[in-house]
C-alpha cells in the first residue's frame, strides 16, 4: 500500500493566510512564508497554496508570494487560484510551484487540463473540486464555492481524469471548517471511481478523523488548515498517532 500523505493548506486572501467555516467567516491565520517554513520543519509531506479570492476578484494568483514561499521549502508545492490559461500555469511553475490546481477555470474550459498536462505532464495538474450535498446529490461549485454548477461530482471527477488531471483535491463544502470529520461518503465514491490520487479536504478536527478517512476510503492524502495553523494538532504528533494505528504514513 502506498504511504499516506499529510498536507497543510494555506488559504490566501490579501497576501495573508486565512481560514473560514463553510467557505465564509474568514479569520487571519498568519504569515504564509512563516507557516510554510514551519510545516517543512514539522514534516509535512506537501504544501498546498490556494489564492481563494483570485477568481472572484478576477485577478491572477499572487506570483511574488508564491516565489517567496517556494524559496523556503523543499517539499512538493501545489498552487491554485486564478489560473485560467497555459501562460498562467507556466508563470506559477516558473515561480517555484511543482503542481498547479485548477477549479473554476477547468469547469469553464476543460481543455485547459489537457493543455497543461501536455506541456508539463499530468503529475503537475491537480483538479480541485469544491463539492456540496444538494438534495441528496453531491454537486460541483465554482468561484470559491459561491456559484453552483449542473455538474455532478462523480461525473466531473471522471471527466477531469480523462482530460489529464493527475490528482484530485476534493473539498466538501458541507464539512469545511466544521471540524466534524471528512465527508467519508463522497471521498470514498470519488476515490473508488478514479485511478488517480485523491486528496481529502474539509472537516478535519481530530487525529481520529485522519485515521477514519484513510481506513474507510482510498484517499491517498488528507489536507487540513486551521488545526495545523493554530497548533492544535502538530504534524509530528499526528503522524506518530497514525503509525500507531497501523496506517502507512510517510
Amino acid at each position: 500500500m502506498l504511504k499516506k500523505r499529510i498536507i497543510p493548506c494555506l488559504d490566501i486572501k490579501d497576501g495573508r493566510t486565512v481560514k473560514g467555516i463553510n467557505f465564509v467567516e474568514l479569520r487571519d491565520a498568519g504569515d504564509a512564508v512563516e507557516l510554510a517554513r514551519r510545516y517543512v520543519l514539522e514534516g509535512a509531506d506537501e504544501l498546498v497554496f490556494l489564492d481563494i479570492t483570485a477568481t472572484v476578484e478576477n485577478r491572477k494568483t499572487l506570483t511574488e508570494l508564491v516565489r517567496r514561499v517556494a524559496a523556503e521549502i523543499n517539499i512538493p508545492f501545489t498552487v491554485g487560484g486564478g489560473i485560467s490559461s497555459l501562460e498562467d500555469a507556466q508563470a506559477i511553475i516558473r515561480a517555484g510551484a511543482d503542481k498547479v490546481s485548477l477549479n473554476s477555470s477547468a469547469v469553464d474550459h476543460p481543455e485547459l487540463l489537457t493543455e497543461i498536462a501536455s506541456q508539463f505532464g499530468s503529475q503537475c495538474v491537480v483538479l480541485a473540486i469544491d463539492t456540496k450535498l444538494v438534495d441528496g446529490e453531491w454537486m460541483v461549485y465554482v468561484h470559491g464555492g459561491r456559484t453552483p454548477t449542473p455538474l455532478r461530482t462523480l461525473d466531473w471527477a471522471r471527466e477531469g481524469e480523462k482530460r489529464g488531471a493527475g490528482e484530485i483535491l476534493l473539498t466538501s463544502m458541507n464539512n469545511d471548517g466544521t471540524r466534524d470529520g471528512f465527508a467519508i461518503d463522497i471521498t470514498r465514491s470519488v476515490s473508488d471511481t478514479v485511478n488517480i490520487p485523491v486528496i481529502a479536504s474539509g472537516g478535519a478536527g481530530t487525529m481520529a478523523h485522519f485515521a477514519e478517512v484513510f481506513r474507510q476510503t482510498r484517499a491517498s492524502a488528507a489536507l487540513a488548515a486551521s488545526i495545523f495553523h493554530f497548533g492544535e494538532i502538530p504534524i509530528p504528533t499526528l503522524k506518530q498517532y497514525l503509525k500507531e494505528q497501523n496506517i502507512p504514513i510517510r
